[in-house]
């Protein structure tokens, strides 16, 4: 008997240990949550990922915010989560960012696909932030930076 767990019930455990990774800035773990290839799409722009160092390279820049604008801790919450298929979900997610002292930065939006690996552990293929470009601007402009 082995000890699968099926897809839709390891979405939970799955985006709080993406989380952990953002809040110990750890870059390399955030990377390993990802399938390879990989696609993160916003209005702005679709950038596909074929290598990890590339990957790990570009949540690096994002870490590089999160320290400097003082994100401490972040929380998702797991609004939807679809099978597509048995080994397919696309899940949506709405992500909250605190400083250090529990204090509300802002929140966003993703949606994910993600898909079983060989080992049938989740990993995301495809990343679509809804919002986060503008809630990080609203935010930041009342803050008086930009």
């Amino acid at each position: 008997m082995d000890n699968f767990t099926p897809p839709l019930q390891q979405v939970n455990d799955f985006f709080e240990t993406y989380a952990a990774a953002l809040e110990n800035y750890d870059t390399k773990g955030i990377a390993f949550l990802y399938s390879l290839p990989c696609t993160l799409v916003s209005d702005e722009t679709t950038t596909s990922f074929n290598d990890s160092s590339k990957l790990e390279g570009f949540f690096n820049i994002g870490i590089g915010f999160y320290r400097q604008f003082g994100i401490a801790k972040v929380r998702p919450q797991v609004w939807n989560r679809r099978e597509w298929t048995g080994k397919i979900l696309n899940v949506k997610v709405n992500w909250d960012y605190f400083d250090a002292l529990n204090v509300p930065i802002y929140k966003c939006d993703y949606f994910y696909v993600l898909k079983l690996d060989k080992l049938n552990q989740l990993k995301i293929i495809l990343s679509v932030s809804v919002n986060e470009k503008e809630r990080m601007e609203e935010w930041m402009g009342k803050q008086g930076r930009k």
